[in-house]
């Protein structure tokens, strides 16, 4: 497992929706990058600054917030605590 240095933490990004509320299959081309996700792992903070995330924390953060990886084929955002913007 990944295991994020200060104030960083590690998120698995929810599955974008394949599907309307009228029931209708989105095309993969058309499909919107999530901006939600649940933290699996989190760094022990700054020395100035605390983690107000934990783990298992539901969270929402920006578009084009961190770095995307992969660990044994599953994909994970690894961000900065500031990058995130709500707790769920």
């Amino acid at each position: 497992m990944i295991r994020p240095l200060a104030d960083r933490v590690v998120i698995e990004p929810k599955e974008a929706e394949t599907k309307t509320a009228a029931g209708l299959y989105i095309p993969d081309t058309a499909k919107e990058k999530p901006q939600q996700g649940t933290v699996v792992a989190a760094g022990p903070g700054k020395k100035d600054e605390e983690m107000e995330v934990k783990v298992g924390d539901v969270v929402l953060y920006g578009k084009y917030s961190g770095t995307e990886v992969t660990v044994d084929d599953k994909k994970y955002l690894i961000m900065k605590q500031s990058d995130i913007l709500a707790i769920i």
